[in-house]
């Protein structure tokens, strides 16, 4: 099924410069449609987020058009999973929804112990795949559900468990609620999907999310935990009355229907065009080549759907060995370009807006 077509606003327009930065730097990097007599060769073991898995699988397929000589292997087991494969030294790169943690969680440093991993230099957070995270839903009949932050918190956290409840009625005037029991979904693998939307409650929910800090791990006591975005994602298919949080490409792949989010300045339908302004509107908070962003999930903007995520690549500055650091730089040169971001339009995601790309693309470049 061919998802909708990403729309990009303003800044997000493509330019043509990274074509540049991504060919011409590096003899080792291979870019769709360029020379393969620049491609290296070899294996690149990668694991993580499943929010970017049909973004990445996509990317491996038009690199392996040019550079069909190099094995990406990529495995979707959630961002936790990736950025602790990473750390141990068990892959060559990390897929993660929320960047490297620099206090302590568990008693682990998440940067500190990516710096050890990586010979004592630094760990980069590559923003690579942005994609909205819907509020998915199934409950026949209703297809123009509207749900604000502080419902979406209550009805995650359990203390609303009803469809036709009063409060989801005041935002749904005109809509016939059945009176059918909610049943929630969550991640129970550690997911930045997960951070990411704990992030929006936290931020845009006030006194209703009782959950505390965000974390990798959902905070609520009630619903059932499926493993990847897969799971939550055939879990509400399956069930009358379900709902999870769960990134739009997963949504219209399991012909979901989502909700349209108020965070007070009306109802945001999601579109490709409201979920562009969000990535457009996101802040660098990292230095130098350390692209970590601040996205804003508290806007009113009414042209802008507030719960988005960043998938970032997890990437050593240096430290690799040099024929692992030149597959690295080839195909996350492929990822960032141009003519790879514009693609992934079609399957549910954002390009990356112009001038973040043309940052990554000097940061992969930079890679040593």
């Amino acid at each position: 099924m061919k998802l909708p077509r990403l729309v990009t606003l303003g800044s997000v327009t493509l330019v043509g410069v990274l074509a540049l930065s991504a060919c011409g730097s590096d003899n080792t990097s291979g870019d769709a449609g360029g020379d393969s007599s620049n491609c290296p060769s070899g294996t690149l073991n990668a694991e993580g987020s499943s929010a970017q898995a049909n973004a990445i699988d996509e990317a491996i397929a038009s690199y392996n058009a040019t550079c069909p000589d190099v094995k990406v292997n990529y495995n979707p087991t959630g961002s936790g999973a990736g950025i602790k494969q990473f750390n141990a030294g068990q892959v060559d790169f990390a897929g993660s929804d929320s960047a490297l943690k620099t206090v302590a969680v568990d008693g682990v440093v998440e940067a500190d112990a990516a710096k050890q991993r990586c010979d004592g230099n630094e760990a980069w957070n590559l923003p690579m795949a942005v994609g909205p995270i819907s509020i998915s839903y199934n409950l026949e009949g209703v297809t123009g559900l509207t749900l604000t932050p502080s419902l979406i918190s209550q009805i995650f956290l359990g203390k609303i468990t009803s469809w036709d409840d009063p409060k989801i009625a005041a935002a749904n005037s005109g809509v016939t609620l059945p009176k059918t029991a909610i049943k929630v979904f969550y991640r129970s693998d550690e997911s930045g999907t997960t951070e990411n939307f704990e992030k929006y409650l936290s931020g845009a929910a006030g006194a209703d999310w009782t959950g505390g800090d965000p974390s990798k791990v959902w905070a609520g006591k009630v619903g059932e935990g499926r493993e990847k975005s897969s799971g939550v994602a055939e879990g509400v298919s399956s069930t009358p009355g379900g709902i999870t949080y769960v990134e739009w490409g997963s949504a219209i792949n399991n012909k979901l229907s989502f909700a349209k989010v108020d965070n007070g300045g009306g109802a945001v339908e999601l579109t490709g065009a409201t979920a562009g302004a969000a990535a457009t509107a996101a802040k660098i908070s990292g230095t130098g080549n350390d692209l970590r962003l601040t996205l804003d999930y508290t806007t009113k903007d009414p042209s802008t759907y507030p719960i988005v995520l960043v998938t970032y690549e997890i990437v050593c500055s240096k430290g690799l060995a040099a024929d692992k650091t030149a597959l690295v730089k080839s195909f996350l040169t492929h990822y960032s370009s141009t003519q790879t971001q514009a693609s992934l339009a079609d399957i549910g995601y954002g390009p990356l807006p112009a001038e973040l790309q043309t940052k990554v693309a000097a940061a992969v470049a930079a890679i040593s």
